[in-house]
Order: structure tokens, then sequence, then C-alpha cells
């Protein structure tokens, strides 16, 4: 699968081009061509302002949204690199606070494309190299860096401790089996324990390892890799506490307790993630914050397409129109809770790969009718595999059309690809 690109600027779409011709060798796993690729560069990794590091099945995008939001909220400059983009490429590298300028953007690319050519790059290993060529150029106070996939062998796992200031591990869940679940000998078999294993690869010599609290299987996998690694690890539940009520997010640690208010961003769910970003910065020192920028940061953070309500616009029109990206079985269950008891209206756009139960399941209850979409750019589920009684539409204003108008929500769901196109076609571009 590749991450399809599109810029109206000349020059960058020309080296977007370039960039969606690359390929990954089947089967190729290992960080011995982003190595390479960053040697030639001069190294940028190794000339980055402390970086925070976020591995994770769901939530580790809305952590780094929250880190992002105290930092900055503390007046710091803050470089950071997520992935995927939803409408536009220049969303994966966000440079002292600002998305990446085209003519930055187009020359950066080309900078490492030209750099790499003989290597066989892969997307994403070109995307981290460009972020961090840039990040090491423009002075900062922070990066905060996701993981793309897993963490073991993801190409930002590239850091050396010199640079880190701590690594966080968000909710665990099954995903990208293809990948993450591969056959393998000398790794875990439960496959949520393999999922952990992976992810906790991000785990640094004498780096903090801020985790959540999980089942026994996957936190014996994190346990040891912060034993093996000599990196001190602060469990929720153990080590940090963060809960959530009518009041406000309630966090505490050896640190003492902070008394917060609820994240903006919707969902109970955002209260782990909103904990687990203020844990990983009270638990380095490589990086201060005042105590008032805690309870800004938080109030203030956004991340589109995790439970975004959608404006007024060319595709919502007046309606109530919810959108997630979430499109495995973790997602699906957070939906339902968020939604229990009030009826709605699915649109669901999948891709191939993914499971199709994973998101109609747990919302069957709340769900009045379900409508399927293709995603653009890729291979997408037929209305048949969702089950019966599901409607095919040919795109995302011919769903929204088949939708009875009775004044129950619209939950437009199942791929952040599928997001993007919402974003795109309702004129709300993420800046």
């Amino acid at each position: 699968m590749r991450d399809f690109a599109r810029s109206d600027d000349p020059a960058v779409q020309a080296q977007l081009d370039r960039l969606g011709a690359l390929s990954v060798p089947q089967g190729r796993l290992g960080l011995e061509t982003i190595r390479a690729l960053l040697a030639r560069l001069g190294h940028p990794e190794r000339r980055l302002p402390p970086v925070f590091h976020v591995a994770g099945t769901n939530g580790k995008g809305s952590t780094c949204a929250f880190l992002r939001a105290v930092l900055e909220a503390d007046g710091k400059r803050v470089h950071v690199t997520t992935s995927p983009h939803l409408v536009r490429y220049n969303e994966r590298i966000r440079v002292a606070g600002e998305l990446i300028s085209d003519a930055r953007l187009a020359a950066v690319l080309g900078e490492v494309l030209d750099a790499g050519e003989d290597l066989g790059p892969s997307f994403f290993e070109v995307t981290v190299a460009a972020a961090f060529l840039e990040f090491a150029r423009v002075p900062a106070d922070a990066c905060v860096i996701e993981v793309g996939l897993g963490g073991r062998f993801d190409a930002t796992n590239v850091l050396a401790p010199e640079v880190l200031a701590a690594c966080g591990l968000a909710a665990l869940g099954i995903d990208h089996e293809q990948f993450l679940l591969a056959p393998e000998a000398g790794v875990p078999a439960e496959p949520l324990a393999r999922i952990a294993f992976e992810k906790a690869g991000i785990a640094k010599p004498g780096l903090p390892l801020v985790a959540l609290s999980y089942p026994p299987a996957p936190l014996l996998e994190i346990e040891r890799a912060a034993m093996t690694n000599g990196a001190p690890l602060s469990l929720r539940g153990r080590d940090w506490h963060a809960s959530l009520d009518v009041a406000g997010l309630h966090y505490a640690d050896r640190h003492g307790r902070l008394e917060l208010p609820a994240p903006r961003l919707p969902g109970a769910h955002q209260a782990q993630n909103a904990g687990l970003a203020v844990a990983m910065l009270r638990h380095q020192d490589r990086v201060s914050v005042d105590l008032g920028a805690y309870a800004r940061g938080v109030a203030e953070a956004s991340w589109p397409a995790r439970l975004q309500l959608l404006r007024k616009g060319p595709l919502a029109g007046s309606r109530e129109i919810w959108l997630d990206g979430g499109h495995n079985a973790s997602a699906g269950a957070m939906l339902a809770a968020h939604f229990a008891g009030r009826p709605l209206h699915l649109v669901i756009g999948m891709l191939g790969a993914k499971d199709p139960a994973a998101l109609v399941g747990p919302l069957a209850a709340s769900a009045r009718s379900i409508t399927a979409v293709p995603v653009p750019g890729h291979e997408w589920h037929q209305a048949d595999v969702f089950g019966p009684n599901v409607r095919q539409a040919g795109d995302l204003p011919s769903a929204l059309a088949m939708v009875p108008d009775d004044g129950l929500p619209v939950l437009i769901a199942g791929s952040l690809y599928l997001a993007g196109e919402v974003l795109r076609l309702n004129e709300e571009r993420p800046e």
C-alpha cells in the first residue's frame, strides 16, 4: 500500500511523484536503508532538539498532539512529525510550530530523494529523513516524533539516546498483522504480546519509557524491553495515575498532583492519551515545563479526524456529522462506548486489508443504517462484506444523500485516508 499525495504546487508535486513511485521490496525489514540514507545526509538524526518518541496502536497521534500543545503552551518551539497526512503531505512535517512550506518541502524532498536514489528507500523512510533533515536545520526546543508502524523496525527508531528525552507507549491492539505478526524466531507467539514486543522496541538505554496499563502478557514484554535496555519504566496505575470525571482530568505521580481541565478532544479515551503525554513530560529532565502549561495544553490540544465534529460546509451542510479515522477493533470499541445509547447512521469506508467487522460489530446496536463508500486511491471493501442491508454508495456526497435526514447524527469512519477525503470535500484543511 502506498500513501498517495497530491499538491497544488508544481515543485512539490514533482517530488511527490518521485516519492509515490517508490516501493518496498517484499519482506524487507530492518533499519539499514534509513541509516545509510541519513549517513549520506550528514546524520541529521544526531542533531535534533530533545525528542519525545511515541509508539502504540491507537492514541499515539493524539498523545503527540497533547505533547505539542503542552510544550507550545509553555512557549516552546516544537518540531513534529506524524503520519499519515489527511489532506496535504505537508501535515507530516511541522517545523517550529508551522506546517512546512511548499518551497521548503520541495527542496528537502528533492535533496533526500537525490541522496538515496540508488538505495531503494520507502515512502516512509524518505519522509522521515526529510523531516529529520529539516528539524536539524531549524532551531527548536523539542521534537515530537510519532512512530509510523510498529517500533522495532520503524524508520524513526534510528534515534539515539543522546537526542531523546522520553519514549512513550500508547494503547495496544491488533493491527497491521501482515507486518507486526509475521512469523519470526525468538519473538512472542501470543498476538498482543508480539505487538507489545514490537512497540517496546523503541526503548533506549537510560531513557524513560512511559506507558499505560496492559494485560499480563503484553505488559511482560514491555517490562522485558525496559529491563533489557536499562530504561526506567513508568506505568499508569503504578507510577502515575490519570482519571476523568465531571470536574476534569485528575493526574498524580511521585512529583505530586495536577488538577487539569477535561481535554477538548471528545471521547473518554482521550483522558488516558492526555495523561500519557503529561507523564512523559514529568518523567524526563531534558525539557522543563511550567505547571500552568499542562492545563493550557490539555485544554487546547486538537487532532483532526479523531471524533471530530465537522463544521458546516459543502459536504456536511448543516447536519451533525462526526468523523473518525479509526479502523481496528480497539477503535470500534471506543466509538461504540462514545455513542452508547445514541442511535446514528454509519457511513463506512475501509481498506481491503482491514477487518470489516472491527467497526460494524461494535456499532451494530447503534447504527440505524450503514452505507459503504470507496476509499479513493486504495483497494476497499464493498458493501456486502459488512453484512446484510448495507447499502453501497459511489462516493461520499452520494452516501450522505442516501442517509435519512431524520435528525440523527452521522458517523463517517473506517479509514484515515477516507477521513482526509471528508475534510477535503468539506473544506476543513488541517493546519
